[in-house]
C-alpha cells in the first residue's frame, strides 16, 4: 500500500479532486457564500407543473413562514394557487386568501411534501455554515424540466400510445436578509454672498449664461 504522500497517493487525490468539482452542479443564481445555503432534487417524480406553482407561491417567503405554509397545503388548509398552468383547474375560496384573480388552486400533496424536504436541507446545510435559521429566507427557488420517462398504455384495435412523466430539478438557495444602508443625504453647496449677488443680477437681467 503507497503510504499518504507518495506520488500514487497525490495522483489518486489530484482524481478525487477532479471528479468533485465535474460532479458540482452549477446554480442559475447564486446568493453571498457566507450568509447563504442552497439543496436542490434532480429527476424528482412530480408534475413539473404542480412543482413550479407550488415553488412560485413560496418564492421570497422566510423560511419559517414558507414551512408552515406548505405544512397546511398538505393538510388541505391552505391552497397552492395556479397562476400560469392553470388550465382546467377548479376554483376555490382557499384561492382568495392567497391573493389569487382567478380563484383557481389545488392542494398538490407530493409537490408541497418534497419541496417541504428541499427546504429542510437546506436549513440543515445553514446550520452546518453557522447561519441564524430565523433570519432566513428564500432567496432563489427554480424549476426546471427532466428528461420525460417513458411508459406505454394499450389501446382498443390492438394500438398503444405513450404513458409519459413529467419530473422535474428543483433548486433552492436560502439568503439572510441584508440590511440596507441608508445613503446620507448630500449636503448643498454652499454659495457667498458675491455669487449670490452675481445669480440675482442675471435673474434681473434675464440672463442664464454662466
Amino acid at each position: 500500500r503507497t503510504p499518504p504522500g507518495g506520488p500514487l497517493w497525490n495522483a489518486h487525490a489530484r482524481s478525487c479532486v477532479n471528479s468533485t468539482e465535474a460532479n458540482m452542479v452549477a446554480y442559475a443564481r447564486e446568493g453571498e457564500v457566507t450568509k447563504s445555503a442552497k439543496a436542490r432534487g434532480s429527476d424528482l417524480r412530480t408534475h413539473f407543473k404542480n412543482m413550479r406553482e407550488t415553488a412560485m407561491a413560496i418564492k421570497k417567503m422566510e423560511l419559517q413562514e414558507a414551512k408552515k405554509y406548505l405544512e397546511e397545503v398538505i393538510a388541505m388548509r391552505r391552497c397552492i394557487v395556479f397562476r400560469r398552468y392553470c388550465g382546467g383547474v377548479g376554483r376555490t375560496a382557499q384561492a382568495k386568501n392567497e391573493g389569487s384573480t382567478n380563484g383557481q388552486g389545488r392542494w398538490p400533496k407530493k409537490s408541497a411534501e418534497m419541496l417541504l424536504n428541499i427546504l429542510k436541507n437546506a436549513e440543515s446545510n445553514a446550520e452546518v455554515k453557522g447561519l441564524d435559521t430565523d433570519a432566513l429566507s428564500v432567496f432563489h427557488i427554480q424549476v426546471n424540466r427532466a428528461v420525460q420517462q417513458r411508459r406505454r398504455t394499450y389501446r382498443a384495435h390492438g394500438r398503444i400510445n405513450p404513458y409519459m412523466s413529467s419530473p422535474c430539478h428543483v433548486e433552492v438557495v436560502l439568503s439572510e436578509a441584508v440590511e440596507a444602508v441608508k445613503k446620507e443625504a448630500e449636503n448643498p453647496r454652499r454659495v457667498g454672498a458675491k455669487e449670490a449677488r452675481r445669480n440675482a443680477a442675471r435673474l434681473k437681467n434675464g440672463s442664464t449664461n454662466a
